[in-house]
Formats: C-alpha cells, structure tokens, sequence
C-alpha cells in the first residue's frame, strides 16, 4: 500500500455503511461518491454538485470518518471536490443510465465514421407531455433535507424508485409553507422522468370540482375511470374535503380502487388524520393505514443551506452574512424564507446593486418585525401554555371540553391572537381544525374574564414572556 493510499479503507468504509444504511439509503447518498486521492490525514472523494456536497456533509460526513477512524486507527478527515457529471442526472435522486449516452462508449462528432448519426445533427426525441399541475421546479434535487424532514424526504425518494410497492398509500402532513407539495410532486416528477407511469397530480379541491361538473354534465363514469385508472395519484391539500360527504365516497371507492390495483397514492393535509373533521371513519380509516410523515418548520442550519441552494440555482451572488441575517430572523417556514431571498434577489436585479448586510437590513426590515418571525408558532404557544397548567399540547388540540382543558385552551388561543398574526382562521386550524367562530367565542371570554379578574392578566403576561424565551432558544 502506498504511504496515503487509504482507499483499501474507504472500500470497507462504504461496504460497512452499506450494510448498515440498507440499499435504499445507500445507493440515495453514496452511489455518487467517489475516491479521489489522499494525503496524510486527508481522504478527498468527489461529487456532483454543491448541493449533494452539502447534504452528504451535514448527514453522514461524521459517521464517515468515525468509521475510518476505526479501520484505519488514524483521524482521516473528509475533503469534498465538486466535479460536475459530464451527463446530466437528477441528482441525487436518479441513478439509472442517461438516455443520451453514446453506444459502445464511442465518441460523437462531425469526424465520426462508425455510421452512427452526428450528435449535432440527431433528431430530438419528443418530450412527453408533463401532467397537469405538476411542477417541473418541484423535484428532489431542489429540497433541500435536514433534520425536520429527512425521514419525510427519504420515505418521498424510496417511493419515487418503487411506486406502488414501497409505503403505500403515504399521507405528508404539516403547517403552511414547509414544503408538503413541492415533496408530493417531486415523487411525481422523479417517476414522470424515468417511466411510462401514468400520474395524476391535483389538488382537493380541482379534484371537488371536476366532481361536482362530472356530476352535472351526466359523466361520472368517466370522471371514475379518470381517476380509477392512473398509475400514480397525488391529492393535496386533503383537509379541503372536511365536511363534503358526497365527494368523501367518491374518493373512497377510488382509494380502495388505487389500493387493490397496487397503484401509488399520495396525499398531503395541513394537520394529522386525527385532527380532520367531518371526515367518514371509514375514509379516515384508509389515511391511518397509510405511512404518516410530518414536515416541521426548518433549524437554522437548513434554513441556510436551502437560502443558498436557491441562489445557487439563480444564479444570484448572495453574501453568507446575509444568508445568516434572514436564516436567524425568519423560522416560520420555508414559503416565508424564499419570500425574503427573492425580495433581495429582485432588488439586486433592478437595481443592479450588489446586495449587503445594510441592504438586507433595510429591504427586509418589515418582515423581521412580523410576530409570525419571531419564531412564536402556535405549537410553541401551545406547549408553553399546557405546561404552565399541567397539561399536554395535544389536550389543548383534542376534543375535550372538561374545564381544567377548556380554560387553558381559551387562554392559548387569546394569547396566539395577541402576540402573533395569524387569522382566526389559521389558529382554528391549529387548534385540532375548530371553526374560526370558536377562537372569537375563545378570545372574547378572555376579554371577558380580564375585566372581572385582575389576576388573570398577570397570569397571560407571565405566559407571554415564558413563551417569547422559549421561542428564542427554539
């Protein structure tokens, strides 16, 4: 063995890590790994591209060297260079051969004489058509994975290799903005870019109104096989069909249809099935049987690497002071985190400045502001309220109405009202999907009560500053 020839223990390193891993994980986020050189305490492995870079690094980067650690018995630290592939791939998701290889592994070009037609002049091959509301921007390589949804995000990726046979049917649930429907469609936009599969991507509520029309026009039976027959159905949004019974059956006997027939499904919903209102059981029955995956709002470390991936892929030059500036002011979600690097991005394009912390600082001061920034969700508001009285966040989501519940419940609503701007509407919602009528009735008690009892405003302020710590160190 040469004096820093440590490839003998990155072969062993990468058989370990595979047994240990399994092959799904593995061939995900190693397949495109690849020994470089080394020196004396450095091993350097190429990769595609700044984003498998960074995703490998703040996934697996320690387990890598902990294990050559113990092969080697010496501390061999981890380079990454970035070699761009010379044949496109959806990285990191699709490992199968591109298309456009060139046979036998023979070059192309206006001196070939091996018969086969130049490839300046080979006629394109006609793009099939894209499924209706499917996003082409929406795809695996352009989510960007951490700890608040790397499971979600592995389960989405084995799903897109074997449809219909791994975790079906799977349901994505979370809060606004976290990612559910760009992780939905980049299964459908992976299985679109490597099979014939024929996919359905919709929302619930263009899927109540082709419902209603089919109706209407005397064509359910078309309207049955539309969606009875596909390979692949995405529905978002699933909580928009609370209190529909008559499209609930419909989708019923679809579900079963899809199920039987090993088809993918695929649904996402703004809260767990356990929350959704005037849902048949036994439709809530097939969503318990699925794979149930929740997105939570991004840490600081994602937050960063998905600002950077965004403006890496738009091409815009953004200082890392600033990528920290938004990524610690803005912890509501990753639809609000886009809105602010597109607000500098825009501004930069316009006025053809350079974007800097002073610039930053003053084009986002408005939103930095917002209450909904400082990291004072409602699930913070709830679990510090429950604490205070004893009680469990979920008792506050539930369904009961004993008093020692129903009281802390009010307080958390009134208190979410004040310190944060979310409608009446969106806090229903997070409070286990009650109407916006019960947060007004809730809050309008409150009010109430202060006027009576001098010591329940005590009690509320004491609970705003509890929550506004314990959203600091969230």
């Amino acid at each position: 063995m040469a004096e820093w020839d440590y490839e003998v223990f990155w072969k062993e390193t990468m058989s370990q890590l595979s047994a240990n891993l399994g092959e799904e994980e593995f061939s995900i986020w190693f397949n495109n790994l690849k020994y470089l050189q080394a020196g004396e305490k450095r091993i350097t492995v190429t990769v595609p591209s700044s984003f498998y870079r960074d995703q490998v690094k703040n996934r697996y980067q320690k387990t890598i060297e902990n294990k050559l650690r113990e092969l080697s018995g010496k501390e061999l630290l981890i380079d990454f260079e970035v070699i761009p592939e010379k044949i496109p791939k959806n990285d990191p998701v699709r490992t199968e051969p591109s298309s456009k290889n060139t046979e036998s592994g023979g070059k192309t070009g206006s001196n070939s004489v091996s018969g086969s037609i130049p490839e300046a002049v080979q006629p394109k091959k006609e793009k099939k058509p894209r499924p209706g509301y499917l996003r082409e921007d929406y795809t695996f390589d352009k989510y960007v994975i951490g700890e608040n949804n790397g499971f979600a995000a592995n389960a989405a990726i084995a799903i897109s290799k074997n449809p219909g046979k791994a975790y079906n049917p799977f349901l994505i649930y979370g809060g606004v903005g976290l990612g559910k429907t760009h992780l939905m469609q980049a299964i459908g936009n992976h299985i679109y870019e490597v099979s014939d599969n024929k996919i359905i991507s919709i929302t619930a509520e263009n899927f109540l109104n082709e419902y209603v029309q089919a109706i209407q026009e005397n064509r359910m039976n078309s309207f049955k096989n539309k969606f009875r027959y596909t390979d692949i159905l995405l529905i978002d949004d699933i909580q928009f069909f609370q209190g529909k019974e008559g499209v609930q059956e419909e989708l019923f006997h679809t579900f079963n249809a899809l199920l039987d027939a090993k088809k993918q499904l695929v649904f996402t919903c703004d809260r767990p099935v356990s929350e959704l209102k005037k849902f048949s059981e036994r439709l809530i029955s097939r969503f318990e049987q699925s794979l149930k995956v929740d997105l939570q709002p991004p840490r600081y470390e994602t937050r960063c690497a998905i600002l950077k991936s965004i403006a890496e892929g738009r091409g815009a030059s953004i200082p890392d002071e600033v990528i920290d500036l938004i990524s610690k002011n803005i912890s509501s979600n990753v639809r609000d985190l886009i809105s602010a690097l597109n607000t500098l991005i825009s501004y930069m394009e316009l006025m053809g400045k350079p974007i800097t912390l002073e610039i930053a600082q003053q084009r986002l001061r408005d939103v930095f502001v917002s209450p909904r920034q400082a990291n004072l969700s409602v699930d913070n508001i709830q679990k510090v309220v429950a604490d205070y009285f004893s009680l469990n966040a979920n008792d506050l989501k539930g369904k009961k109405k004993t008093q020692n519940i129903v009281f802390p419940r009010q307080i958390a609503m009134y208190i979410a009202r004040e310190i944060t701007d979310y409608s009446t509407t969106e806090l229903g919602q997070s409070f286990g999907g009650r109407d916006h009528t019960t947060v007004m009735h809730s809050i309008e008690k409150i009010k109430g009560q202060l006027l009576t009892d001098p010591s329940l405003e005590s009690t509320i302020e004491s609970l705003k500053r509890l929550i506004k710590e314990y959203s600091a160190k969230s």
